[in-house]
């Protein structure tokens, strides 16, 4: 029996039906239930609930923040589970400076803290409870060793106490709290009047897209022509995601997924436009790239047409500015030993090949020192996210 594919973004419905994939930009004037019905609800009407699968990133996902030991364990694991499920990090905290940090305006979906084997004890003291009181929070999760789990347990009300993701080896133990994550964003959706109208379509779990995105990797290569290794950039309106090989990571962390993604939530073309600008304009990159496109950080202030496809290019080149080398950042990429860079999401609207070389091309030469740069591959009918749903079904 055929099957109909929904993605519900931040700008466009996509929606894949026998063998072809429709667009249509959302009218924000009316509520996600009845924008979609009324713009394909002829066609959804044709498939059974237990055929129709649909995939969101347009309810935000949830935002998280970790606590941990050491950069190296701890909070690169805990962000790395987080990323993979689908979850926004608005910060990381490393433990011994947490005195420092600035406290959160808004309202934290999860706190996660983790650190340490379990053959480790005394790990978090008062200073851990002092800063918790100052912020809000509604859920809270301990996925650290088992010797702190009783002063974590007895010092926190609603706390979730999970399986350490460090293992006595090093390795990184995640399915339970990614489980549990995927279940949180679940819930988020369910209380989300915009998103949760849509089990009246499905009977089937809606899954976050970044997630469904990283599903797909395994499989591009049955619907593009791009080259291994590669990295998928996927530049939209909220936030710009990459997907990548763990391959290509200098520091890969020893899990049974192959591949793993990174999310900038603040290089989003609309709805984090203001921060978006904000990092082009303290890049020290930036005034010379736009040099070379031959205009000025005025077009940057203006919200037309042509602003939002300087905005695109500017964030593809932020975004391999912060996975180089040339960043200090939670992860950085080899990325001069890729042969391809496919394209995704909301940038395949509004930027054509020649306009994203370009920027790649820069890239390359500028911050690498290289002359030559991968091969720019374009996902134009933005098709990638149907591989990763399909294969999450099956399996």
């Amino acid at each position: 029996m055929s099957k109909m594919l929904i993605d519900i973004g931040s700008t466009y419905f996509k929606v894949s039906a026998n063998n072809k994939i429709n667009h249509y930009f959302r009218n924000f004037d009316k509520d996600i239930y009845h924008d979609l019905k009324s713009k394909c609800g002829d066609e959804i009407s044709k498939f059974d609930k237990e055929d129709i699968y649909i995939c969101s990133s347009a309810n935000g996902g949830l935002s998280t923040l970790i606590i941990g030991i050491s950069e190296s364990f701890s909070l690169k694991y805990a962000t790395n589970i987080a990323y993979n499920s689908g979850i926004n990090i608005i910060d990381t905290i490393l433990y011994r400076d947490i005195d420092t940090y600035s406290i959160p305006s808004e309202t934290i979906d999860v706190v996660i803290i983790v650190g340490g084997i379990d053959s480790v004890s005394n790990i978090y003291d008062q200073k851990l409870l002092d800063y918790l009181e100052k912020i809000n929070y509604q859920n809270i999760v301990y996925v650290g060793s088992s010797s702190t789990s009783e002063f974590i347990n007895n010092n926190i009300e609603n706390l979730k106490i999970m399986e350490n993701i460090i293992d006595n080896k090093l390795h990184m133990v995640e399915d339970e709290l990614k489980d549990y994550l995927t279940h949180l964003y679940q819930q988020d959706i369910m209380g989300k009047e915009d998103i949760k109208h849509l089990y009246e379509i499905t009977a089937n779990q809606i899954y976050s897209t970044p997630y469904i995105v990283n599903q797909s990797l395994p499989y591009i290569n049955n619907i593009l022509e791009n080259v291994d290794p590669f990295i998928v950039v996927d530049i939209g309106g909220a936030t710009t995601d990459i997907h990548y090989s763990k391959e290509l990571a200098d520091d890969n962390i020893i899990t049974e997924n192959e591949y793993d993604r990174l999310v900038f939530k603040k290089l989003g073309v609309y709805k984090s436009r203001d921060s978006l600008v904000f990092s082009a304009k303290n890049n020290e990159f930036v005034y010379e790239l736009l040099a070379y496109l031959n205009t000025t950080e005025n077009e940057l202030d203006k919200k037309n047409d042509d602003s939002t496809k300087l905005l695109m290019r500017l964030a593809i080149f932020l975004v391999l500015y912060k996975v180089s080398h040339h960043h200090k950042s939670y992860l950085n990429l080899k990325l001069a030993s890729l042969n391809s860079i496919v394209f995704t999401g909301g940038i395949t609207k509004v930027l054509n090949n020649d306009e994203i070389k370009e920027i790649v091309s820069f890239f390359y030469k500028k911050i690498l020192n290289k002359k030559s740069f991968p091969e720019v591959v374009i996902d134009n009918n933005y098709a990638i996210w149907t591989l990763g749903i399909e294969n999450n079904q099956e399996s």
